[in-house]
């Protein structure tokens, strides 16, 4: 496993100390603050992962996308979002960054209903009710339904992914997240795994995979390593949001990395059992003592303890994997010695 973390463009507190834990890879945004130049053109992708080559880091996954609304509402002006599309993924392969993590919520990405939930020890985090979307007014898109996502699922990756195919690119399309349909009126059509076999089966192609989203995941009642299993044997698991989460789609909460219901030393030896070395990164961490709390989910020092509890467990589950198991023989003789 690579174990990566998100870094803004430009060089941060978050940068060093990142090196300084051992962190060696590098997820990131698309370069916005490039001026006179799109962020999805080539000179700016190649600066930003420059950028971080000099630092001593890999950039290997952009986690964002072009505008893309109307690309999943299907209305007018898809055809030329779906263009920016092509354009970043070509560059992105002369760039040679070789993810592209992607989603397929309409209207709004990740939604929560608090951001100011008290976990362990008073430490801040996101967590969503459903009961209080209920009544809720539609938003200006109306009523979206299921079937209409997956046909503009489908019209997108059938222009795109021969794209990514031929310039080297891995889509790995993250889960709605919450997982739980509708919400304002906007269905969430990739609310589980089989929902996400359906998605990466209808354009079937080496270059079409997935974000193993635990948290989202876990969300949906799945199994975590029976869901590892099932992606990683296909080696449809392009990229893992390394988190987890207390409670179902309806009510939820985020937490420590130690402290939800995965069990995530298992989800660990699970990665190691299929062999994933792909990119991986802690995700929505709590926001701790001392923390403003003025960008949720994403304060500086819930990373500190997701990156060194993960190192922690890729240890433990490496060393698990080695160990030599004693023989009922050889347990029974030193047992008389």
């Amino acid at each position: 496993m690579q174990l990566a973390e998100f870094f803004p463009s430009q060089p941060s507190r978050l940068w060093h100390l990142a090196r300084q834990m051992g962190v060696d890879y590098a997820v990131s945004g698309l370069p916005w603050e490039e001026k006179g130049e799109k962020p999805w053109d080539l000179m700016p992708l190649i600066r930003m992962k420059q950028r971080f080559a000099d630092f001593g880091l890999t950039l290997n996954v952009i986690e964002s996308m072009p505008p893309s609304n109307h690309i999943k509402l299907g209305t007018p002006g898809r055809d030329e979002e779906i263009e920016t599309f092509r354009e970043l993924i070509v560059n992105m392969g002369a760039a040679g960054i070789p993810v592209l993590c992607y989603n397929f919520m309409a209207q709004f990405n990740w939604f929560r209903t608090s951001t100011t939930t008290r976990t362990r020890g008073g430490a801040l985090v996101s967590s969503y009710d459903h009961s209080l979307m209920r009544d809720a007014p539609l938003t200006e898109a109306g009523i979206v339904t299921e079937e209409r996502l997956w046909d503009n699922l489908r019209y997108f990756l059938e222009r795109i992914v021969p794209v990514a195919e031929k310039a080297g690119v891995k889509l790995a399309l993250h889960p709605d997240d919450p997982p739980i349909s509708p919400i304002r009126g906007v269905s969430r059509i990739l609310r589980s795994a089989d929902a996400l076999q359906r998605a990466i089966d209808l354009v079937p192609s080496p270059s079409s995979g997935i974000t193993l989203c635990q948290g989202t995941l876990a969300t949906a009642g799945e199994d975590i390593p029976a869901v590892i299993r099932r992606f990683g044997r296909q080696n449809k698991i392009f990229f893992v949001h390394f988190r987890d989460v207390r409670g179902t789609a309806e009510k939820f909460e985020e937490t420590f990395h130690d402290d939800g219901q995965t069990d995530m030393l298992e989800a660990m030896r699970t990665y190691v059992e299929i062999g994933f070395d792909g990119p991986a990164r802690p995700d929505h961490v709590p926001t701790m003592e001392g923390e403003d709390n003025a960008n949720p989910g994403y304060e500086l020092l819930g990373r500190l303890f997701g990156v060194g509890y993960i190192k922690g467990l890729m240890e433990a589950a490496s060393k698990l994997r080695t160990v030599p198991q004693a023989s009922p023989g050889a347990a029974a003789g030193t047992a008389g010695s």
